[in-house]
Formats: structure tokens, C-alpha cells, sequence
């Protein structure tokens, strides 16, 4: 089920939405929310601080929040979590050696009780890259971080 499909089904009345974009610095945040607005992506440089990007979807307004990902930038996230419908976590899907750091911050972002209710979607980016993983292998190895995220976002 794609990310608006949840959306509508948890907000039929509201037709604004608020969706977090976080993950790691380099995951690419910035580029999806581009690509998706179709704007250009040929020069981006990394987001420090938060860019917001409004997309009309039909009779919808989704308020993408664009947060850095670096890790001094990090423990300011909660700072965004308020009213939040929806979490998109983007993992780079092949920088294989921060995986346990990009689960470590999905599953610390998981406990916040301002985010219960949140729909979660985990994007695994990259995927033309030569050896990036695979969602069912990112899936796998960080099966424990994504078995919280049904204690937390639904």
C-alpha cells in the first residue's frame, strides 16, 4: 500500500498533511522531495536545517518537512515531531557501513511518543547504485528496528 493510500485512510477529512522526511545525512532526502515537486536535482548541497516543500496531491497539500540528516543536527528532529501524520525514513541503501547507525536513529525516532500514530514508510534509496541492498535485505537486517515500528507508527 503506497504512503497516500495511508494517508487518505487515516485523514479522509483533513486535506492537509504533515510528513517528516528524515534519515541519515547523504540518504538522499532532499533529492526525493526535488523529484517528486519536479524540480531540478542537478546541484544540491546538504540540508542544514529543514526546507519545506508543499505538494498538492489531488484535493490534497502534503507539507513535506526536509530535515537534515548530519549528526550534530539530529537531537534537534524532535523539534519537528508535533502534528506530524506521516515519517518517511530514507535509508541509503548502499552505505552498508552505517546501517547500524541508520537503525540505531530509526529506532530511537520510533520511541517518541509525539510520533505515535505516524505512519511510518521506510525508503530504501540508492537502488541503482552497484551493490546497494536490496528492501528485503535492508528489511532483514534491521528486522528488529522495524518490528517497533508497529509499537509506534501504525
Amino acid at each position: 500500500m503506497g504512503l497516500l493510500s495511508i494517508i487518505r485512510k487515516i485523514k479522509r477529512k483533513e486535506k492537509e498533511m504533515r510528513i517528516l522526511m528524515v534519515g541519515l545525512d547523504n540518504s538522499g532526502k532532499t533529492t526525493i522531495v526535488l523529484k517528486i515537486n519536479g524540480e531540478d536535482t542537478g546541484v544540491i548541497s546538504p540540508t542544514l536545517g529543514f526546507n519545506i516543500k508543499t505538494i498538492k496531491y489531488h484535493k490534497y497539500s502534503l507539507n513535506i518537512w526536509d530535515i537534515g540528516g548530519q549528526k550534530t543536527i539530529r537531537s534537534y528532529w524532535r523539534n519537528y515531531f508535533e502534528q506530524t501524520d506521516g515519517l518517511v525514513w530514507v535509508v541509503d541503501s548502499s552505505d552498508i557501513r552505517r546501517l547500524d547507525d541508520c537503525r540505531a536513529e530509526l529506532h530511537n525516532l520510533l520511541k517518541e511518543e509525539r510520533l505515535a500514530g505516524a505512519s511510518l514508510l521506510v525508503f530504501a534509496n540508492k537502488q541503482d547504485i552497484q551493490g546497494a541492498l536490496k528492501p528485503s535485505e535492508i528489511a532483514k537486517r534491521r528486522e528488529g528496528a522495524w518490528h517497533s515500528a508497529g509499537s509506534r507508527a501504525s
